[in-house]
């Protein structure tokens, strides 16, 4: 039987926020890297991301970031550009809203951005209809019952 000595598993450590009200330093891109807006999520720890540049990258979150930090459809994120690899990048930060509101107003981002809105996800059609169901058949039958 194994001894537990330890304050208990990854579920102890789930239900915090460590730091959500931190307010941290704003990081503006530096040589090697580039502003993008995510656009597709792809699974396995790898987006699609439009980069500012005009460039589309298949990126990888790294680990530091992977099931710590929540990376959506539409969100802004720093992206590490590959010397070898263009059409590839790594994922650095993610932006908060109003992280990236501010860097739209440095003039960082280009007014074209839009921030916390998902202009990449698929819309859904809400008016489903489906082929062979009557209303009034069902009607009957449960009448008969």
């Amino acid at each position: 039987m194994p001894k537990n000595k330890g304050k208990g598993g990854k579920n102890r450590r789930r239900g915090k926020n460590e730091n959500e009200s931190e307010k941290r330093e704003l990081i503006f891109k530096e040589e090697g890297q580039e502003y993008a807006q995510v656009t597709k999520m792809l699974g396995n720890g790898r987006l699609e991301a439009m980069c500012f540049d005009g460039t589309r990258r298949l990126c990888h979150i790294r680990g530091k970031l992977r099931k710590k930090v929540w990376i959506n459809g539409g969100d802004i994120i720093l992206l590490g550009l590959r010397e070898y690899q263009d059409t590839k990048a790594d994922v650095i930060l993610k932006y908060t809203a109003d992280e990236a509101r501010n860097l739209k107003a440095y003039g960082e981002l280009p007014d074209s951005a839009k921030i916390n809105e998902n202009t990449f996800e698929d819309e859904t059609d809400e008016n489903i209809t489906f082929d062979g169901f009557d209303d009034d058949e069902d009607d009957d039958d449960i009448d008969e019952i």
